[in-house]
C-alpha cells in the first residue's frame, strides 16, 4: 500500500470505525446509529375492498397475502444468543414467498421477559427485541401485524389491566369484561398504545409509526366477552381505541383481531357460525368490522377445534362456506378487504397418504385464490403458526417447522406464487426480495 493512501486514508477510516465499534460497546444504549442499508419499502393502504400499495409516481398495485403466525418473534429477540432464530424464520417466509408476518406487540406482567412490567412501565431490553424484529423483518421485505394484547390470559391479556387496576385500589368487578369499559383500564391500554406507536427503533432509528415494514396494527387477539351482555362495551371500545390509534398514526392500517363469528344482531348469518355457543361472546363480525376507523376486517379459522366431531367431509365444507360468507360480506355489506389472519388445523391425521391439514389449508387456500382473481375483497391467509427448530415450548397442536413437512411446504410456497404471478405486471418490487421462490 502506498504511504500517502496509508496514512491519509486507510488509518483514518480505520480510526473511525474502531471508535464507533468502542462507543457501541460502551455506550450503545446512549447513542443510535440509524441503518443506513435497510431496502426501501413503501406503506401498505386501502382502496375500497383492496390492499394497495403506491409506487413513486403515485401508481396503485392491488396486494394479496399469503402469509404467517410466530406470536414469539419478540420474546425470542431479547437475547442476542436466541436472536438467530428470529433471522432464521424470516429468512424461511421469505424462502416460501410469504410477505407478511403476524406477531405479538404485548407481554404483560411480571413475567421474566414481559414488555409492560407494570402500567406504562416498560423493560427496555425487551423494546429493544421488538425493535430487533422490525429490523430483521424489513431486512427480508416482510410486514408485520402487530396484536397489542391478548383476549387470553396468556402473556398478561386483559385479566392483567384488570389485576393492576384492583391492586392500585379502584372499584373493578371481577369480570375481565371490565376491561372494555373501566375508565382506568382504559387509559391504562391507550397509554401502552401511545409508548407502542411513537416509539423510535434504538437500532434504525425509525419511528414505529413510521416504519412502512409495520402493516398494521391490531387491537386485540381474539376479542371476546365472558358475558354477552357486555357486547356493546366491547363495540364502544372498538370504536373508542380505532380512533385514538388513528390520532396517533395514520399511515399504518388497523384492524380489530376478530375470530369472525356471527353475533346475536347479525340473525341472518347465524347458521354460518360453527355452534351456537359462537354468537353468546359478545363479538359480532359484521359490526365490530364496521368501525370507520378498522381498515379491515378479520377472520380466524380452525375447524378442528370448533367443530371437533365432524369428519374431514364436514369441516372441509363448513371451511368453504366460512370463507366465502366473510368474503361476500366484505365485498358487499363492509365494502373492506378481509384477511384471514390465523388458519390452523391438526397436523397428525392423513387421508389416503395426505396429511388433513393440507386439505383443510388447500380450501382455505383455493377460496382466497378465487377471490383475487376476481378482485375480491378475500385478501389473503396466514396459517398458524410457523417455528423454527427446537422450539417446541412455543409450540400448540397446530405448530409446524414448514420446511420439515414437504407437502405443507409445497402448499404454502405454491400459494404465494400463484397470488404474485398474478399481479406479476403491478408486483415489479417484488423481483428484489432476498430469496424470494417465486420470481427469478
Amino acid at each position: 500500500m502506498e504511504p500517502f493512501w496509508r496514512d491519509r486514508v486507510f488509518y483514518p477510516i480505520l480510526s473511525l470505525i474502531s471508535i464507533g465499534i468502542i462507543l457501541y460497546i460502551n455506550f450503545g444504549d446512549k447513542f443510535k446509529f440509524p441503518l443506513l442499508w435497510q431496502p426501501k419499502m413503501d406503506f401498505i393502504s386501502i382502496n375500497s375492498t383492496h390492499f394497495v400499495i403506491k409506487d413513486d409516481g403515485g401508481k396503485e398495485s392491488m396486494v394479496y397475502v399469503n402469509g404467517w403466525n410466530s406470536y414469539w418473534l419478540m420474546e425470542e429477540s431479547v437475547w442476542e444468543k436466541d436472536r438467530k432464530k428470529v433471522s432464521k424464520m424470516f429468512k424461511k417466509g421469505s424462502e416460501m414467498g410469504m410477505t407478511v408476518c403476524r406477531t405479538w406487540a404485548f407481554s404483560d406482567g411480571n413475567g421474566p421477559n414481559s414488555l409492560q412490567i407494570s402500567p406504562g412501565v416498560f423493560d427496555k431490553r425487551v423494546f429493544q427485541g421488538l425493535d430487533y424484529v422490525i429490523v430483521e423483518a424489513r431486512r427480508r421485505r416482510i410486514r408485520l401485524i402487530f396484536s397489542l394484547v391478548n383476549n387470553l390470559d396468556a402473556f398478561g391479556g386483559k385479566a392483567q389491566y384488570v389485576r393492576w387496576a384492583q391492586e392500585a385500589g379502584f372499584n373493578v368487578t371481577s369480570s375481565n369484561d371490565s376491561f372494555f369499559s373501566h375508565p382506568t383500564i382504559k387509559d391504562y391500554y391507550k397509554n401502552y398504545i401511545k409508548a407502542i406507536v411513537t416509539r423510535t427503533n434504538s437500532i434504525s432509528g425509525v419511528k414505529y409509526s413510521e416504519e412502512p415494514a409495520i402493516f398494521a396494527w391490531e387491537l386485540m387477539n381474539e376479542p371476546r366477552c365472558i358475558s354477552s351482555s357486555s357486547a356493546p362495551f366491547l363495540q364502544t371500545w372498538i370504536i373508542e381505541m380505532a380512533a385514538f390509534l388513528k390520532g396517533l398514526d395514520q399511515k399504518h392500517l388497523v384492524t380489530v383481531g376478530l375470530e369472525g363469528f356471527y353475533g346475536l344482531d347479525s340473525a341472518s348469518k347465524l347458521s354460518v357460525n360453527p355452534g351456537e355457543w359462537a354468537a353468546s361472546l359478545g363479538s359480532d363480525f359484521i359490526q365490530n368490522s364496521a368501525v370507520a376507523n378498522i381498515d379491515f376486517a378479520s377472520v380466524h379459522a380452525y375447524p378442528d377445534s370448533w367443530i371437533p366431531d365432524a369428519d374431514l367431509d364436514e369441516k372441509e365444507r363448513y371451511l368453504s362456506q366460512w370463507v366465502e360468507s366473510h368474503v361476500m360480506d366484505a365485498e358487499l355489506v363492509l365494502k373492506k378487504p378481509v384477511l384471514f389472519t390465523e388458519v390452523g388445523s391438526l397436523v397428525h391425521t392423513k387421508k389416503e397418504g395426505v396429511y388433513n391439514r393440507d386439505l383443510l389449508l388447500k380450501t382455505v387456500y383455493d377460496k382466497l385464490y378465487e377471490s383475487a382473481r376476481k378482485r375480491q375483497a378475500g385478501a389473503g391467509t396466514l396459517i398458524w403458526q410457523l417455528l423454527v427448530e427446537g422450539m417446541k415450548g412455543y409450540g400448540d397442536q397446530y405448530s409446524l417447522v414448514a420446511w420439515d413437512q414437504p407437502s405443507t411446504y409445497k402448499l404454502i410456497t405454491e400459494q404465494s406464487c400463484r397470488l404474485q404471478k398474478m399481479f406479476r405486471k403491478d408486483q415489479t418490487n417484488r423481483k428484489t426480495r432476498p430469496g424470494d421462490p417465486c420470481f427469478g
